[in-house]
């Protein structure tokens, strides 16, 4: 990404990316040979998902559920479990004019995010020693935040000064610093007779990189499919102001969930 004010960098902002490029996701899943099986049970001792299961001397395969570790087939005395792989999604690249786009697509049903999330970062961008990573990750501390926070050289985490924004924020906090992982917060949806995000965040000692005004004219230009800085005059000089307080917090080169 660039930075400052250039027509190129205001520009992504206001032009969806174009997809250029499309790669199939799969996972390695058991595949049971009956005839060699002998029905002992190893294979499901070692699954710790409950992805393979084995009664009355016959082995039951839930592909949904399997995370792909390849622990049965590796576990199996006998020999009789080979992979086979299952499609769980798509990655698709491209770019909004000079941001690069990059993207996974989880299959309608699926619910194993994590190995598309690392097919996703496996194509950041090396481009150069100004180039940043952004990954959007979801919010929480499922797996899939995990999957997706790890190894990155900022974490920004994103709360509101409300008693359920602050109690999720606690939770990331406590995620992060286990991880070890440099972290600042964005405040969103601000009022300034709310003190409550400044004191939690003076209390933990983390530093709050901007603050988002509460203001109901983004409400309504995102509800029009119209962006923040487009809309509220002002808008643009704080985002950019937040770029450039991540970029060296980042070190200019870096991943920033």
């Amino acid at each position: 990404m660039r930075g400052g004010t250039s027509p190129a960098w205001t520009a992504t902002w206001r032009n969806p990316p174009e997809i250029e490029s499309s790669q199939p996701i799969g996972i390695p899943v058991p595949e049971v040979d009956e005839k060699k099986c002998t029905g002992c049970g190893t294979c499901a001792e070692i699954c710790a998902y409950s992805a393979i299961a084995c009664i009355r001397k016959k082995v039951l395969v839930f592909p949904e559920l399997c995370h792909g570790c390849g622990g049965c087939a590796r576990g199996c005395p006998e020999g009789a479990i080979t992979e086979k792989e299952r499609d769980i999604g798509v990655v698709e690249k491209g770019a909004a004019g000079a941001v690069g786009f990059v993207h996974g697509k989880l299959k309608v049903g699926e619910a194993m995010s994590p190995p598309l999330i690392r097919a996703v970062k496996r194509e950041k961008s090396d481009a150069g020693h100004r180039t940043v990573n952004f990954l959007d990750a979801p919010p929480g501390t499922s797996c899939p935040v995990i999957v997706a926070v790890s190894g990155a050289d900022l974490v920004l985490l994103v709360t509101e000064p409300t008693p359920f924004g602050l109690n999720d924020l606690g939770l990331a906090l406590e995620m992060v610093r286990e991880l070890a992982l440099p972290h600042a917060v964005v405040v969103n949806r601000h009022d300034e007779g709310n003190e409550s995000a400044r004191a939690f965040c003076r209390e933990r000692g983390v530093d709050i990189l901007v603050e988002i005004p509460d203001d109901r004219r983004v409400a309504e230009a995102y509800s029009r499919g119209e962006t923040a800085i487009d809309a509220v005059p002002g808008y643009e000089r704080t985002f950019l102001g937040l770029w450039d307080a991540v970029r060296q917090l980042a070190g200019g080169n870096g991943a920033v969930q």
